[in-house]
Parts: C-alpha cells; structure tokens; sequence
C-alpha cells in the first residue's frame, strides 16, 4: 500500500532512500519539488533519475486532502472541512492578518480533554492525525485558496500533546529550509497543559512558541472546566513552564476564555496576575464563542476591559484577541466537524 510522501521528514526520507539504494541528496530534491515548486507528480520532477522517479511513482502518494465543504465568514475567514482516507473528517482554518496568512491545524479526529466550553470535545477522539496529513491541510489550503500560508497554529481540534511524535515531525517538514522553510517563531503550538509533554519539549532540537490553556486562576475552577487539571494541576504546569522556560529563553502563551459569571472578574483577574507573576509570558484573553450544548455565555465587553485593565496594572503583559470566524463556528473552540454527518 503506498504511503503519503508527506508522512516523512527529511532526515527520514533519506534513510528511506538510502536504504533503497539511492542517495541522501535525492530527499533534498524531492523536498524542493514538494514544498517550493508545489509539484505532486513525481514523474516531472525532472532532476531525478528515471529509476527513482519510477520508484516514488510507485511507493508514495502526494495527493491534496480533498474538501467536503468550504465556509467564509463575513471576515473572510475560511473553515474547510477535509474528508481523510478512512472517511473521518477534519476541519482547518484560514485566518487572513495584517502580517499575512495563518492556518490553524487540527492534530486529532475528535478529542477526549473535555473541556467544559469546547465544542470539539462532543466527539471523543477516533484517532491521531497523521504527521503527513497535517502538512496535507496546510498545502491543501494554500492550494485551494491560492495564498502563500506565513503562520501556523497547531490549535484545531485535539491535544496536540496527546500526539506528540506526529506533531514534532509536523513540525519538522514545515520548517525545513527546503521544505516550508515556516520559521519557529511563525509555529505555536497549544496544550491544555500535559506537563510530561511540556518538559520533553523543553529539550527539543526545535522549538516553535508555546501557548498554554490556563482559562482559570485556581485549581477548584480549572477542574470544573479543564479535567486535565486533575492530573496536572496548576503548580505542576506552571513549575514545567519555569523549566521550559530556563532551558529555551522564549516566552509562553497563557491563553484565557473569558466566561461570563464564571472566571471574568476582578478577583479572578488578580489570582491569574499572582499565579503566574515570575513566569516569562503574556496573557491572551479570548472572547468565548458561544456553542449550542453549553450554557456558557460571552462575558461583556466593559467586563473583558476591565479584567485587562486589572492585568495590566498589576504588571501584566496581555492582549485581548480579536476573534475570526465566529460566524461560520470557526473560531476558538467551536471546531466539531458539525458539518459532516
């Protein structure tokens, strides 16, 4: 049965190669030809010796992900929704900013972290999503929206921690110099806080941005809303974000839904400033987007600047991030592949 081209690093590709007898300077070419000139027929990529192009033909695939269904929202926001081999289906955002164009990447089929606010975890994971089938959503986009992709976020539905090999070989193929060439600082990738994870990460050759799932001060209330809490409570994550921190020198993420009535006031904003005074970070508030099955509500705007005023000063650097694709379920927890039944 052949297999994706896109599942292998370069470094893997060549010990492919050179096992089949060919040579270490091939992966180099068959990278350029995949990910700078965009070319899936092995037979026209004319640097290659006819047997190899014969042999690639005949081992690997180097197809797109094909669409199920597209969405734009009114701000131009893309929601794709990709049908994979075995039939399950994934959905992939394009956001359009000022500094150029994002893909936020799914890594699983479902995701059993079971965040209380979070629509993707409706359905439970069936499975891990490949590394080849992560780079396939970002060509796949770039292709079928006709735009050069300058930023990934590894924030779709899943834990991308909870498939880590994949994700690090993900990660490896877009930041290639002859592959992608997406630079580190241009990668985040997001966790609701695995600490085992967090510290092997540290001690990756390569490491993009970080970005940790907080969305509560304290752990009584990240429990009811994260049950990873229960496993990994915030001392321990935020002990693992110090370590990683010391071992790499870049700062981290803490990502924060803002809940109306639940972890959106003043007291809340002070015990956040205290947890995490000491650490190298920000704190990016996020605006809850409403999902069907919850009760949950978007906390109102003067509250939302009233906790970022609070952060700020107690000597917090924060944001408060404007939201994309809210209309078509796009946006910030709201990815489900509603649209496939």
């Amino acid at each position: 049965m052949k297999r994706s081209i896109y599942d292998y690093t370069r470094n893997a590709l060549s010990e492919h190669l050179v096992d089949e007898g060919f040579k270490d300077f091939n992966a180099t070419q068959i990278f350029e030809w995949l990910y700078q000139h965009r070319i899936r027929d092995f037979h026209a990529m004319t640097n290659l010796s006819k047997k190899l192009r014969a042999y690639l033909d005949d081992s690997f695939t180097a197809d797109l992900l094909p669409i199920e269904t597209k969405r734009m929202s009114d701000d131009k926001t893309e929601k794709y929704l990709f049908l994979l081999k075995d039939h399950h289906a994934i959905e992939t955002v394009l956001m359009a900013y000022d500094y150029g164009k994002s893909v936020c990447v799914t890594s699983q089929v479902g995701c059993n972290m079971g965040c209380a606010f979070c629509a993707s975890g409706l359905k439970k994971k069936t499975r891990d999503v490949t590394a080849g089938e992560m780079v396939r959503q970002v060509l796949s986009i770039s292709e079928y929206a006709k735009t050069d992709v300058s930023n990934i976020v590894v924030m779709g539905t899943g834990e991308p921690f909870d498939n880590y090999d994949n994700v690090m070989r993900f990660i490896h193929i877009i930041n290639n110099d002859h592959g992608l060439a997406i630079g580190q600082r241009h990668i985040t990738v997001s966790t609701c806080g695995l600490v085992p994870k967090i510290l092997e990460y540290a001690n990756e050759d390569i490491r993009p941005n970080l970005a940790i799932s907080l969305h509560a001060p304290n752990d009584k209330l990240r429990s009811k809303l994260m049950p990873i809490n229960r496993a990994f409570p915030l001392n321990e994550v935020i002990d693992a974000c110090k370590v990683y921190f010391d071992k790499t020198h870049r700062r981290i993420t803490f990502e924060y839904i803002l809940l109306k009535g639940v972890n959106d006031e003043i007291r809340h904003a002070d015990e956040l400033s205290d947890l995490i005074r000491g650490v190298n970070a920000y704190v990016n508030l996020i605006p809850y987007n409403p999902v069907g099955e919850f009760a949950f509500e978007k906390t109102e705007d003067i509250r939302s600047t009233a906790f970022y005023d609070r952060l700020k000063k107690r000597g917090i650097n924060v944001t408060l991030r404007r939201e994309q694709g809210a209309d078509i379920e796009a946006a910030c927890g709201q990815l489900r592949m509603k649209d496939k039944h």
